[in-house]
């Protein structure tokens, strides 16, 4: 890449810094903005500034919210006896989407040791710690990606878990709707005959 003066360059390595920009996407993105006004740039830079100055980890459930604790963990119309628990914050929203009622616990990634991501690096203790406090909690859904990272969390969870007395339930998996058969893999397919059920 042919060089550029240095803000410009400055700007291009800060936003390769974000999960799935390049240097060719993150050019594209600062010559962008040299074209827009300079009260647009100011307001980025404001509302980057609200967000690192007003947001922080819910005391109970480990997601982002404004307050000490969130919207979710407050409202009482929640299910108090089924906690979801997911890799990120972001996962909140789409399990909401589909009608989830209970409250969350966010861990904030999951085990992937060369990464360099082990238990003591992820809300694993707050969740154990949670679970004493709140003796209601009944069942416990394990919401991770169908990866060997989710299936490695699933089966850490589920052992260290094993002694309380608690439902431990995971995400079904199957072929989604629109799909062709002759595309499956054979664990989805797998898990689709396993789990099928009556017309």
């Amino acid at each position: 890449m042919r060089a550029y003066p240095k803000p410009i360059q400055i700007v291009v390595d800060a936003f390769t810094y974000l999960p799935g920009v390049g240097p060719k996407t993150a050019l594209r993105f600062v010559f962008y903005l040299l074209k827009q006004p300079k009260g647009t740039i100011e307001s980025m830079i404001r509302a980057l500034q609200e967000l690192q100055s007003s947001i922080q980890s819910c005391a109970i459930c480990k997601t982002y919210t404004t307050a000490e604790i969130c919207e979710t963990c407050l409202d009482p119309r929640r299910d108090k006896t089924v906690i979801c628990v997911v890799s990120q914050p972001r996962d909140i929203g789409t399990i909401d989407a589909a009608g989830f009622q209970g409250r969350y616990h966010v861990l904030g990634g999951t085990l992937s040791p060369i990464e360099g991501i082990t238990p003591d690096t992820l809300e694993i203790a707050s969740l154990i710690m949670r679970l004493a406090d709140e003796p209601a909690v009944t069942e416990l859904v394990l919401a991770f990606n169908p990866d060997i990272e989710g299936e490695s969390t699933i089966m850490y969870l589920s052992k260290i878990l094993k002694e309380k007395q608690l439902r431990l339930t995971r995400l079904a998996r199957g072929l989604p709707v629109g799909s062709d058969l002759e595309f499956a893999d054979e664990v989805t397919l797998g898990d689709a005959l396993r789990r099928r059920w009556e017309i």
